[in-house]
């Protein structure tokens, strides 16, 4: 299998600002990736990964807040990178972005600056 990886960014704002417990923002992270697999079942590189589902790569990485998460979604809306945003219900806020599957050498370059979520 190539060197595919899945990119989840997530605003950090939400635990340190807003104290949403940790498991809130892991089942935003939860709903974003099962949204964008299931957007992008018919793509080679999502079909690959989910192949080899125990060896499969999620990198999780923090988007300072709201501001900077959209700013990431439109730098890979411009690129044409599949995404999904997900914004919880009902209160409307954008909380993470799932990128689907890539090959990283075609992915890293748009989430490099970014640091992991801590």
């Amino acid at each position: 299998m190539s060197n595919i990886v899945q990119y989840i960014i997530v605003r950090s704002d939400l635990k340190s600002t807003l104290s949403w417990p940790l498991g809130a923002l892991i089942a935003q992270c939860c709903h974003a990736t099962a949204a964008v697999i299931h957007l992008h079942a018919d793509d080679e590189d999502t079909k690959a990964y989910l192949c080899d589902l125990d060896n499969m790569h999620k990198v999780v990485l923090e988007a300072k807040d709201e501001a900077a998460l959209v700013k990431v979604a439109e730098k890979l809306k411009e690129n044409d990178i599949k995404h999904k945003m997900w914004i919880e219900q009902p209160e409307n806020i954008p909380t993470c972005i799932a990128i689907k599957p890539y090959v990283k050498d075609n992915i890293h370059k748009f989430v490099k600056h970014l640091k992991l979520l801590k």
